[in-house]
C-alpha cells in the first residue's frame, strides 16, 4: 500500500515540478522573444508612419534615428492589392519579397523565411490624404505601407534559448524525478508512522480487550455448566464478570477520549477553576483509599491558586497521577500533593515513595499501552492509557507534563499550567 502511494506522490511531485519548470520555460521565452521584437516593431511601425507623399513624390522624412534603418525595407499596396517597390534595396530577390509581402493582411504582423533568412512584416494603413505617388512606372494609389525587417539574429537567438530550455529540460527530468521521489519519501515518514501508530495501537487495544472477555466468557461457561446453583454458589464467578465488565468500560471509555482528542472533538470547557478546591477535593476522594493501603495523604498548596480551564479535564488529570501512586506504591507509603504559583503558570506536582520507574521506561511513560511491568499493572487494574490522556489534558490546555523517578525511592509528577486569566461577570 505504502509503495503505490509512495509511487503516485512521486509522479504527482514530478508532474508538478515539470509544470513549474515548463511554466518558467515558456515565460522566459516569451518574455525574451517580446523585448527582441518590441524593439524591430518600434521602428518598422515608425518607419512605416513616417511614410508620406507631397505633391506625389514621398515627402523627407526628417532625421528620425529609425528612419535610416537599412534592415528595414518599405514597400507599398495599392487598392488592388499589387505591392510595389520604390525604393533600392540590397536583398537579392526582392520580387520573391514582394510575393511574400503581399499575403501579409492590413495590421498584421508576420515573420516569413526564403533563402536562409527570417523576415518580419507589417502592414499599415497609410494615414495621409494625399495617397497618389507619381513613378517611373506610373502613379501608385497607396492603400497600405509594408515594412520589411530582417530579423536573423533575433530569430536565431530565439532558436538558441528555446534548444537551451529542452536541453534543460531533458537533463532536469532526472533531477525532478529525483526531487520528486525524495519529497514523497519525506512526505510519506509522517504518513507512515501515523499508520505504524494507528496498527500497534489498534492492536494494543485488541489485547487489552481480548483478557476481560475471555474472563467473562469462561465464567458464564462455568456457570451454564451448573444451571442449578444458586447466585450464592456462582458469586465468585459473578464477581469475575463484574469486575471484567467495569474493566472494559474504564477501558473503553479511555479509548474514545483518545479516539475524540486524535480527532479534535474533545473540547475544553473553559471556566475559573479554583486549584485549591479542586486538590482537596480528589484528596478527600483518595484519603479513604491511600488510608486501606496504608499510606499517608498530604496537601500542600503554598496560596490560593486559580486558573482558567476545563474543570472536569484537571480533575481526572490529578485523579489519574493519584490513582498510579496509591496502586504503585507499597505500604507504609507517602504521596504529596504540593502546588505554587511561577510567574504566570502554576506548578503542581505529585510526588509518592512508590517502587520508581527504571531510567529505560521513563520517556515512555505517556505511551498509549506502554507499561513497564505488564503482569503488574493488569493485576492491579491498569490499561496503559491514564498517563496518555493526563498529558493530552496537560497539553490541551497550553501546559506542560515531566516526570522524575528513581528506582526504589518514589516518583514525582510536574505539572506546569499557564494561569490564563480571564475577566467574568460571575466571579
Amino acid at each position: 500500500m505504502f509503495q503505490r502511494t509512495l509511487r503516485r506522490l512521486s509522479v504527482i511531485n514530478s508532474v508538478v515540478f515539470l509544470l513549474i519548470f515548463l511554466t518558467f520555460g515558456a515565460v522566459l521565452y516569451g518574455y525574451v522573444s517580446y523585448r527582441l521584437f518590441d524593439k524591430v516593431d518600434d521602428a518598422m511601425r515608425f518607419k512605416a508612419e513616417s511614410f508620406k507623399i507631397t505633391n506625389g513624390r514621398v515627402a523627407n522624412p526628417g532625421r528620425g534615428r529609425f528612419l535610416f534603418d537599412p534592415r528595414i525595407i518599405i514597400l507599398l499596396r495599392d487598392a488592388q492589392g499589387r505591392v510595389t517597390n520604390i525604393f533600392s534595396s540590397e536583398v537579392a530577390d526582392l520580387e520573391r519579397l514582394t510575393a511574400l509581402a503581399s499575403q501579409v493582411n492590413t495590421d498584421e504582423i508576420q515573420i516569413r523565411e526564403f533563402e536562409n533568412h527570417a523576415y518580419r512584416i507589417i502592414s499599415l494603413p497609410y494615414r495621409y490624404e494625399e495617397n497618389v505617388l507619381q513613378t517611373e512606372r506610373g502613379p501608385i494609389a497607396v492603400k497600405d505601407v509594408i515594412a520589411v525587417s530582417i530579423v536573423d539574429s533575433e530569430v536565431a537567438l530565439l532558436r538558441n534559448l528555446f534548444m537551451i530550455i529542452i536541453s534543460g529540460l531533458i537533463m532536469g527530468m532526472i533531477i525532478i524525478i529525483l526531487a520528486g521521489y525524495y519529497l514523497a519519501r519525506r512526505a510519506m515518514v509522517p504518513i507512515q508512522a501515523a499508520w505504524e501508530k494507528q496498527q500497534q495501537f489498534v492492536a494494543d487495544a485488541s489485547h487489552e480487550l481480548r483478557t476481560p472477555l475471555a474472563v467473562i466468557k469462561s465464567n458464564a461457561e462455568l456457570m451454564l455448566r451448573h444451571p442449578d446453583h444458586t447466585i450464592e454458589e456462582e458469586s465468585i464467578r459473578v464477581t469475575n464478570i463484574v469486575r471484567e465488565v467495569r474493566r472494559m468500560t474504564k477501558l473503553v471509555a479511555d479509548l474514545l477520549t483518545l479516539a475524540r482528542a486524535d480527532a479534535n472533538q474533545a473540547e475544553l470547557q473553559l471556566e475559573l477553576v479554583n486549584l485549591n478546591e479542586l486538590v482537596a477535593s480528589v484528596a478527600e476522594q483518595f484519603g479513604p483509599l491511600a488510608e486501606l493501603e496504608g499510606h499517608m495523604l498530604r496537601v500542600a498548596m503554598a496560596e490560593e491558586l486559580k486558573l482558567t480551564g476545563d474543570r472536569e479535564r484537571l480533575y481526572q488529570l490529578l485523579v489519574i497521577l493519584l490513582d498510579n501512586a496509591v496502586k504503585y506504591t507499597p505500604p507504609p507509603g507517602h504521596i504529596l500533593i504540593t502546588g505554587a504559583k511561577q510567574g504566570g503558570h502554576i506548578l503542581v506536582t505529585v510526588e509518592d515513595s512508590g517502587q520508581g520507574i527504571p531510567p529505560e521506561d521513563l520517556p515512555r511513560v505517556f505511551d498509549r499501552f506502554y507499561r513497564g511491568d505488564k503482569a503488574r499493572s493488569r493485576e492491579k487494574g491498569g490499561t496503559g492509557l491514564g498517563l496518555a490522556i493526563a498529558k493530552w489534558i496537560v497539553e490541551k490546555h497550553g501546559g506542560k507534563i515531566g516526570v522524575e523517578s528513581t528506582v526504589g525511592a518514589g516518583t514525582k509528577f510536574s505539572i506546569l499550567l499557564p494561569v490564563k486569566w480571564i475577566k467574568r461577570n460571575s466571579f
